[in-house]
């Protein structure tokens, strides 16, 4: 039995949302399959990926395939440089202590880029809703928790007033 990993559709029209699988290659793209091991939102900015980078892992050791939008996932999450780590460490080239420390600081690099990238999209939102209104709107204010916009926010609240 062929096993791969692959992305399953779900979400409306023109608002795709999908589900990392684990499937039997075939079974449908949508339908029967063995097991959840994440998700992707590509609606977002930056895109929202939540995926279990230990079951993953597992799959891919005992052989499961990943198609080409599941194996770029895979790679900006890390799950094949570990895989990659994990080989030198079976062939004897590395330890398995080098091995995990190189991963964790790997992964650790990659959510700080991430989260800037998030702390980038939300200053642009921010600098948008300022550029169109002047001062942010209350919603996105609270939404955000940003204290800058929330100062900005209250002056303009307080000037409006007078």
């Amino acid at each position: 039995m062929p096993v791969k990993i692959r992305l399953a559709r779900r979400g409306r029209t023109k608002q795709p949302f999908y589900h990392i699988i684990v499937a039997d290659s075939r079974a449908p793209r949508d339908g029967k399959f063995i097991e959840k091991i994440g998700s992707y939102n590509p609606m977002t900015k930056p895109a929202t990926i939540e995926l279990d980078r230990e079951r993953a892992f597992d799959w891919l050791q005992k052989g499961a395939q990943p198609t080409d939008t599941a194996r770029a996932i895979l790679r900006f999450k890390g799950v094949m440089y570990k895989k990659h780590l994990q080989r030198g460490v079976a062939k004897g080239a590395m330890s398995q202590e080098d091995a995990d420390k190189l991963y964790n600081e790997f992964v650790e690099a990659k959510e700080a880029k991430i989260a800037a990238r998030f702390e980038q999209t939300k200053q642009e939102k921010l600098e948008l809703q300022r550029k169109l209104f002047g001062s942010p709107k209350k919603a996105y204010v609270e939404e955000t928790g940003d204290a800058e916009a929330l100062a900005d926010f209250q002056e303009g609240a307080a000037s409006e007033e007078e």
